[in-house]
C-alpha cells in the first residue's frame, strides 16, 4: 500500500459514506447529502471510456449527480472525464504531521473538550459553518471518533471532529466562530485532536484541505504538516 493510499483509506473510515460498495471497476459511495467525499466514485484500477456510463447510471440510481474523485497519477481517468465535459471541482491536498509535533505542549485547562455525542452548542457552531445534519450523520457513522469543543475568552469558540483509523488520526470539520478567529483557537483544536488521537494509538495527524483555503493551508504549514497526497473531483454538468 502506498503512503497516500493509507491516508485515503483513513479518510473513508473516519468520514464514512452511508454505503460504500464495489461496482465493476469502481468503488461507489452513497452520500445521503453528506457532501462530495461520501458521494464520489473512485477507480479500483484501469478504466476505459466504456466503464464511465456504468458508474454514472449507478450514481443516478442513488439520486446523486455523477461525481468522480481523481487521485494524483490517474491521468488517463482524468482525461476521459474531461473529454466527457466533466469539470474540475475542489482540488484537495492531503496533509500530515507526526502526532508528536502537536502533543509537545500540554493542553491548558478548560481550553478544549473531547465530547461525543455533540452538545447543542457544537451542532450550532457546525451549522453556522455549513456543516448540517447530513454531515453530523457522517460523523456518527465513524467507529473511533470524538467531537472537540474549544473554549476561548470564557465562551464557546470552535469545534472539530476527529477519527482514528489504523495509526492515522484524521481531523475534519474544523469551524471557528468569526469573532473568535485569529486568536489561536484552530491551533488548540488541532492540538486537542492530537492528544486524543495519541491516546487512541495514532502516530500521525492528518487533514484534507481544499487548495483554495489559503488560511487553513498556512495554519497547517505552520504546525508542521506536509503534503502526502492530492486529489480533485470531476463533476457532471447535468
Amino acid at each position: 500500500m502506498s503512503e497516500a493510499q493509507a491516508f485515503f483509506d483513513a479518510g473513508d473510515a473516519t468520514w464514512p459514506a452511508a454505503r460504500r460498495f464495489e461496482h465493476g471497476p469502481w468503488t461507489l459511495r452513497e452520500g445521503q447529502g453528506g457532501g462530495k467525499r461520501v458521494s464520489a466514485a473512485t477507480a479500483r484500477g484501469a478504466i476505459t471510456d466504456a466503464d464511465i456510463p456504468t458508474a454514472e447510471a449507478a450514481m443516478r440510481e442513488m439520486d446523486q449527480r455523477p461525481l468522480f474523485m481523481v487521485h494524483a497519477g490517474e491521468d488517463d481517468l482524468d482525461a476521459l472525464l474531461a473529454a466527457r465535459g466533466y469539470g474540475v471541482v475542489d482540488p484537495v491536498t492531503v496533509l500530515s504531521a507526526p502526532i508528536t509535533r502537536l502533543t509537545d505542549v500540554p493542553m491548558p485547562p478548560v481550553t478544549a473538550f473531547c465530547i461525543w455525542e455533540p452538545l447543542a452548542i457544537m451542532a450550532e457552531i457546525w451549522a453556522a459553518g455549513g456543516v448540517g445534519p447530513a454531515r453530523l450523520a457522517v460523523m456518527d457513522r465513524a467507529a473511533t471518533k470524538t467531537g472537540i469543543l474549544a473554549r476561548w475568552n470564557e465562551k464557546p469558540a470552535g469545534v472539530a471532529f476527529a477519527g482514528v483509523h489504523n495509526d492515522i488520526c484524521m481531523v475534519h470539520a474544523v469551524e471557528v466562530l468569526p469573532h473568535q478567529q485569529r486568536q489561536g483557537v484552530a491551533t488548540w483544536l488541532m492540538r486537542a485532536a492530537a492528544h486524543w488521537g495519541q491516546a487512541q494509538g495514532a502516530a500521525r495527524l492528518s487533514v484534507l484541505c481544499v487548495d483554495t483555503n489559503i488560511r487553513a493551508q498556512a495554519l497547517y504549514a505552520k504546525l508542521g504538516f506536509a503534503p502526502v497526497g492530492h486529489y480533485h473531483y470531476r463533476q457532471s454538468t447535468e
